[in-house]
């Protein structure tokens, strides 16, 4: 049983040692070095790796070399991704650039109706301008909630909770 517990170990470790010299900088993923290089003696004799065939460590550590190869991969895929739909979620609205999902916020502050000029400031830190003239006399709120929908060739909506009139706007910011 401790034979097989130790057995088990020494491919954590090694795993550990493949990532931690991507973990701390000190490498970048296609120079890792060998397992024998990121060992001490002792650390490399108490995890049983002094028993190895050369052969057998050259193999070690062309699969050590794969699977931190493989793993920066992925991170850095991910990473990219994650980028990109920050890049696109802050950029919706300007041309035709993001998704073409309504957005929905709420305006901060008043709101007293539509007017061609007006910018609205939304909770999400966007600004929109409208850029027709569109009327909802008489409505006046405080925080109303909203959505803007894109129309045909760039064209946004801005449409109050509660309401049907829409209104032509443009974001500015």
């Amino acid at each position: 049983m401790k034979a097989h517990m130790k057995s088990l170990r020494i491919p954590f470790v090694l795993m550990a040692l493949a990532f931690a010299g991507v973990a701390w900088g000190q490498q970048t993923p296609l120079q890792t070095a060998d397992v024998e290089q990121q060992m001490s003696a002792d650390e490399f004799k108490a995890a049983g790796l002094d028993k190895l065939s050369a052969q057998e460590l050259a193999a070690l550590n062309a699969w050590l070399q794969r699977k931190v190869v493989q793993e920066t991969a992925k991170a850095t895929e991910s990473a990219k991704e994650e980028g990109r739909k920050e890049v696109v979620e802050k950029n919706r609205g300007f041309f035709d650039f993001g998704s073409k999902e309504a957005i929905e916020s709420s305006i901060v502050g008043n709101f007293d109706g539509f007017a061609k000029g007006r910018q609205y400031t939304l909770e999400n830190g966007q600004v929109w301008e409208q850029i027709e003239p569109a009327s909802l006399a008489g409505v006046r709120k405080t925080n109303p909630k909203v959505k803007i929908k894109p129309g045909i060739m760039n064209n946004w909506f801005l449409q109050i909770e509660g309401y049907n009139t829409a209104a032509k706007v443009r974001r500015i910011k």
